[in-house]
């Protein structure tokens, strides 16, 4: 398939404030030998877009497109005879027009040229539209409650705001490992999502002392482990609510990031503390490939159903609408981009 010599995708030109995002005519992505080339559907929203659109992460060159995530339809693939014969692409069971996830940086574009080892072939039973909402949320859940604590069953978790994409994910791993899950949030219509997803316990932590009723239904052991993507304004609280041997994984910082502190703040309970990477549990193709394979038959299977919050238009105003949404703190769920129908 050819592809026009300019296409439409979604940047800015500069860093600054929602208004620096705008519909951008780029070019046509070159054909790597080693790369597929993949027409996008639906392209996910998260935090990180919103870092590099402030200018926190720095930006390599403008025009930037934005965007970290997407899933479509494969229209071109690796020529490369190394790749061809990598036993690791053969297992990807890749082709033209196999619907793929991919993880890339300029996921806003209606044409993605990505290196194979970042696309993964979806199941039967999983829509361009979940995958596009569930990969990095999903894939950052799954590892993160494998690897960074791997929850078993009768643990006691705690996630810090559980209504939102993430936590919801984190919500029906942990509860499928036979673990009991604790989750806090805003809105008693945030806590009703929540029990919907298979929180045990959900605090309202607006109306509520999140220390204190966490000591109560843990009768006053604390928890197994937290998984944290608030940062700074739930950090101290933390120690207070882990228990002895405790680990606590720090996810985000939507808050802001977790100011300095001395390790000795670890010994009071031998307390383990991460602050762990997607990226380094995917690093290699075949951890990649391994993670990305059960993540997706667990959506297909319906032990992780993905929650999108709302679906947004391949437009300035959509991405803009979308960022303003997500640092809102109002949303439940995954925010998408529609850029083109299935």
């Amino acid at each position: 398939m050819s592809l026009p010599a300019t296409i439409g995708a979604i940047g800015i030109n500069k860093t600054g404030d929602f208004d620096v995002i705008e519909k951008l005519e780029v070019p046509a992505p070159q054909h790597a030998p080693a790369n597929l080339v993949v027409k996008v559907e639906y392209a996910g929203v998260n935090f990180i877009d919103t870092y590099f659109r402030k200018g926190l992460y720095p930006v390599a060159q403008f025009p930037s497109v934005l965007g970290r995530e997407a899933a479509g339809v494969v229209i071109a693939l690796p020529t490369d005879e190394s790749v061809l014969n990598d036993e690791e692409y053969k297992l990807r069971d890749l082709k033209v027009g196999t619907k793929v996830a991919v993880t890339c940086t300029g996921a806003f574009s209606q044409y993605i040229s990505v290196a194979w080892t970042r696309a993964y072939a979806l199941p039967e039973g999983v829509s361009t539209r979940d995958a596009a909402a569930g990969l990095l949320q999903g894939a950052t859940a799954l590892t993160f409650a494998t690897e960074g604590y791997n929850v078993q069953k009768g643990d006691i978790v705690l996630v810090h705001t559980v209504a939102g994409g993430l936590g919801l994910i984190f919500a029906q791993l942990i509860k499928a490992r036979g673990a009991t899950v604790i989750g806090t949030t805003s809105t008693p219509a945030k806590a009703a999502l929540a029990k919907a997803h298979g929180v045990d316990h959900v605090i309202l932590y607006t109306q509520e002392d999140t220390v204190q009723r966490v000591l109560e239904i843990t009768g006053g052991e604390g928890v197994h482990a937290i998984f944290d993507g608030v940062g700074k304004d739930t950090f101290e609280a933390d120690f207070k609510m882990i228990r002895r041997k405790g680990t606590l994984v720090s996810v985000g910082n939507a808050s802001g990031a977790v100011p300095p502190f001395p390790p000795l703040k670890l010994v009071e309970k031998n307390v383990r503390l991460l602050r762990p990477t997607l990226e380094n549990y995917i690093f290699t193709p075949q951890e990649g490939r391994t993670y990305i394979t059960e993540l997706f038959k667990l959506i297909a299977n319906g032990t992780v159903k993905i929650n999108v919050h709302a679906e947004y238009p391949f437009t300035a105003e959509g991405v803009q609408q979308a960022q303003k949404d997500l640092t809102g703190g109002k949303t439940t769920g995954k925010l998408i981009i529609k850029v083109a129908d299935a």
